[in-house]
């Protein structure tokens, strides 16, 4: 990604200039929001290329850091995803798009979110993550990413019942849940 800076500031640049939203739909606004971010973040890892976290960025702090401007306002990835996206759009297969740069983040789709495309790019990201190496899946035991626990309220029912929504493994009710210790370290 070294190489793509002056791609990856162009695509920013072009979404910066996007103020004007009004008008647009649902769709449009949350792809648009999703795609920021994940290539805010990308950009944030190619300025600070030499580190092995994206927590040793910013003092500790890489989502409090403002990486972009739109219209009048900077904005930080803690505002996109806990002032704009999670708050206005409830979606939370959110949480399978938007890409922190660790080892234990979904994976970074390759190619933009596209708002005719939106929802079958959210269930596949869901169920790529879901049932990926990031968790550990059986009917009576799983051990799942930090990311259930963490944004627990956002997903609206149990986790279990929430997994079982895209889990190629049907998992019982009252199944003992772990949590996996979240891996910060970047994923190359």
């Amino acid at each position: 990604m070294k190489g793509s800076e002056n791609q990856i500031n162009t695509y920013i640049s072009q979404l910066e200039g996007l103020t004007d939203q009004i008008g647009w739909s649902r769709n449009e606004k949350l792809a648009y929001w999703i795609n920021l971010y994940n290539a805010a973040t990308v950009r944030l890892i190619v300025q600070n290329h030499a580190v092995r976290s994206i927590t040793d960025i910013n003092g500790g702090k890489p989502w409090d850091k403002k990486v972009v401007t739109v219209g009048p306002k900077n904005y930080t990835l803690n505002q996109i995803e806990n002032d704009i996206i999670r708050p206005n759009f409830n979606e939370p297969r959110i949480h399978f798009a938007i890409n922190c740069a660790a080892k234990s983040c979904p994976k970074l789709m390759n190619s933009a979110f596209i708002p005719d495309n939106l929802n079958s790019q959210l269930t596949k990201q869901a169920k790529s993550f879901v049932n990926g190496s990031k968790n550990d899946i059986s009917a009576n035991k799983i051990i799942i990413s930090k990311i259930f626990e963490w944004y627990a309220d956002d997903f609206g029912v149990s986790v279990i019942d929430y997994i079982n929504k895209y889990s190629t493994v049907k998992i019982e009710v009252n199944t003992t849940i772990e949590y996996k210790e979240y891996n910060w370290d970047l994923n190359k």
